[in-house]
């Protein structure tokens, strides 16, 4: 999700789940020893439970990122093996690393005793021609004797070389049931299932048998799917807030992100998939679209295509009753 579940995202989807623990995009343990951690790391307080999500493999960095980590917030850490790119196998982190437990391994060692935070792992089943369940099962285990408690299972293997990141997100099938397997081999782990997960109904079929769901491009582009998330899953009492619900708890972000130098922009591209499927739903997207770039644009264009929506679904309902 890099590029997609920056800190105005997060915010955004904050005010559709309260409990649902909100993932940074993967960033580079160099990057954060080397660059502008303010800029790479800084957050709202209103993203809680937030986790860092962190590549690398080097121990040494890899510490620093998660004492990092601490020092600036974050409720867990994640080490990414999941990735596939070109760049991040450049740079010997990501899917690569399946191939290293050990190494992996070590990492989670050194973070663990870098920081009191939650050192989990998110990881694919395999990758190219390593992919029997053994080879995932000695994986898990070897992760987990260094103290990784959770694992995060991207239910697809991953191809290094041949499959662009896309391409590895959909052409190699999904196995869930390699992941219930898991969960039966390690009862004292918390196993959390990824990909290909469209809806709610399917994350409580998972439910049954893994101890964790993790939505991605779903929640991305259909970002309702989160409201339902607090009722169904944590709290049976909680409420669902509405999509016009989710607007208003957003504004006052807004505006302070505006005042702060941050262009419209920035934010309201998050917020294009919000009434996907509802009348309405193609006005929302190009009137913020068409606004949110302009120089000087406010939080007013978000408050305008609200109204815009409004009608629409004033109007449909009109012709339904007619």
């Amino acid at each position: 999700m890099m590029d997609w579940t920056d800190r105005h995202c997060r915010a955004f989807h904050r005010g559709l789940t309260r409990h649902a623990l909100l993932y940074t995009e993967m960033i580079t343990a160099a990057a954060i020893r080397h660059g502008d951690r303010r800029r790479l790391l800084g957050f709202s307080e209103i993203e809680h439970p937030v986790a860092l999500q962190v590549g690398g493999a080097d121990p040494d960095e890899m510490a620093f990122a998660a004492e990092t980590a601490e020092a600036f917030g974050y409720d867990e850490v994640n080490i990414n093996i999941g990735c596939p790119s070109d760049r991040v196998q450049s740079g010997r982190f990501g899917a690569c690393l399946m191939a290293e437990p050990e190494t992996v391994a070590a990492s989670v060692a050194a973070m663990r005793r870098a920081c009191g935070l939650p050192v989990t792992v998110k990881t694919r089943i395999g990758i190219d021609d390593r992919d029997r369940y053994e080879d995932l099962r000695a994986f898990v285990e070897t992760v987990a004797a260094a103290g990784c408690a959770t694992v995060i299972i991207h239910a697809r293997k991953a191809w290094l070389s041949g499959l662009s990141p896309k391409q590895n997100r959909e052409v190699p099938p999904l196995d869930y049931d390699r992941v219930y397997r898991l969960k039966q081999d390690f009862p004292a782990l918390e196993i959390v299932l990824n990909g290909g997960v469209q809806s709610l109904d399917e994350a409580e079929a998972h439910l049954e048998r893994v101890d964790g769901v993790m939505l991605g491009r779903a929640a991305y582009q259909n970002p309702a799917i989160l409201a339902e998330i607090d009722r169904r899953v944590f709290d049976p009492t909680a409420s669902a807030p509405s999509r016009d619900d989710a607007v208003e708890a957003l504004l006052p972000y807004v505006e302070a992100e505006l005042t702060s130098g941050t262009p419209l922009i920035a934010i309201t591209r998050h917020i294009l998939g919000l009434y996907q499927g509802l009348p309405g739903a193609k006005i929302w997207r190009r009137h913020l679209s068409e606004n949110a770039h302009r120089l000087g644009a406010s939080a007013s264009v978000i408050g305008d295509a609200r109204a815009l929506v409004r009608q629409a679904r004033e109007n449909a309902a009109a012709r339904a009753a007619a």
